[in-house]
């Protein structure tokens, strides 16, 4: 039985994974926790009572922490403290945030991906044996998401952005951020010659992909010795 904790649970993400995490047979929720300003934050969620410390956390195995890049700083410590795994679905670090990420895995279990999604990582593979097929062509990146997300470009279009520059041998591939609505996540690739054009995208439906993705992950870093993972890991992709 995996002890899980998230933090972040009364967001869109947090409360979703929450949802789908209680109906796992082999995972109990043992700690929730949101930001003591949360406002109409209930008592509990899944019949588990809300924290607002962070140190709730002790005694899980892992937490998912889908929070934004500072909140992620405090909550990474926390885990050091309690010698909990992470599973971090939080994007839009500095490189020095990125740099006490990748330190602290050398004590924990860690899995971080700027998708959880099986789609994306699925097209991440596809993307990158077309970059190393196509070569001679344009490539440029469109996404859109909704107009709460603070980071732009998206974690995934930075992702992409580094598959296409590693596989083509490339610099500066071209990433365009579009914010409206209610958009979950467009992804779209354009590969360009004088001949022809080819596309590559991936729309997000619902949140549960990521949702189901970060429990997937959850799962897989609760067995695993300290290092850093991500999802081609965790599915086998890679």
């Amino acid at each position: 039985m995996i002890k899980l904790a998230v933090v972040g649970c009364c967001g869109r993400m947090g409360k979703r994974i929450t949802e789908l995490a209680s109906q796992h047979k082999d995972i109990k929720i043992v700690a929730l926790i949101e930001r003591p300003d949360c406002p109409e934050m209930p008592e509990t969620l899944c019949g588990v009572k809300i924290a607002k410390d962070i140190n709730a956390i002790k005694g899980a195995d892992v937490l998912i922490d889908f929070t934004v890049a500072q909140a992620m700083m405090q909550n990474l410590q926390a885990c050091l403290r309690h010698r909990v795994r992470m599973v971090i679905g939080t994007t839009g670090f500095t490189a020095e945030q990125d740099a006490a990420v990748i330190e602290a895995s050398k004590q924990l279990g860690i899995v971080r991906s700027s998708n959880m999604s099986v789609g994306v990582n699925v097209l991440f593979g596809l993307l990158r044996k077309m970059t190393e097929a196509l070569k001679g062509y344009t490539v440029s990146i469109t996404e859109t998401h909704h107009i709460h997300k603070k980071d732009a470009p998206s974690g995934t279009a930075k992702t992409m952005g580094e598959i296409v520059q590693n596989a083509g041998q490339m610099q500066n591939v071209p990433i365009e951020s579009i914010r409206e609505g209610e958009v979950i996540g467009y992804h779209k690739v354009t590969f360009k010659s004088p001949v022809d054009t080819i596309e590559i995208s991936h729309n997000a439906n619902t949140r549960d992909m990521f949702a189901e993705g970060a429990i997937v992950a959850a799962k897989f870093v609760a067995y695993k010795d300290n290092g850093l993972y991500n999802m081609q890991e965790v599915l086998g992709l890679n």
